[in-house]
């Protein structure tokens, strides 16, 4: 079953932690052993896995890429938010996460964040739990 999980960002560049809410999917799977499929059906927001015990490591990624990728160069898409299209693709889509005994299979300081680069919007993160 497909678990929709709303998220409403609060600013133009933010990295939210959605890992509860995707353990909260992957409980209410009733899955022992299996994957978690977390996607993001938007253009402009991407999905990532990184440290979520210090929030330090989300600035310096968000800076990291707004170095490689400058919100005032000469793009050519008429929207303005070319970085974000950018961004989002360096970033990713999804993310394919193992579940064993029930939970996420999740290194010692990894979480899942959606990644948001065009914000702030209103958005949906899809979260497909399935057996092995």
């Amino acid at each position: 079953m497909l678990k929709k999980i709303d998220i409403k960002t609060s600013s133009r560049v933010e990295f939210v932690d959605i890992t509860a809410r995707v353990l909260e999917a992957v409980g209410a799977s009733g899955v022992a052993s299996g994957t978690c499929r977390v996607y993001c059906p938007h253009t402009t927001a991407g999905i990532t896995v990184n440290e979520h015990a210090d929030p330090a490591v989300a600035a310096d990624i968000a800076a990291g890429l707004d170095r490689a990728v400058p919100q005032n160069e000469s793009y050519r898409h008429a929207e303005g938010n070319s970085p974000a299209h950018i961004k989002a693709s360096l970033m990713g889509a999804s993310a394919t996460l193992f579940v064993e005994g029930g939970t996420l299979a999740l290194g010692t300081w990894q979480g899942v964040f959606l990644a948001e680069f065009d914000g702030p919007r209103r958005r949906q993160v899809w979260v497909k739990v399935t057996e092995d």
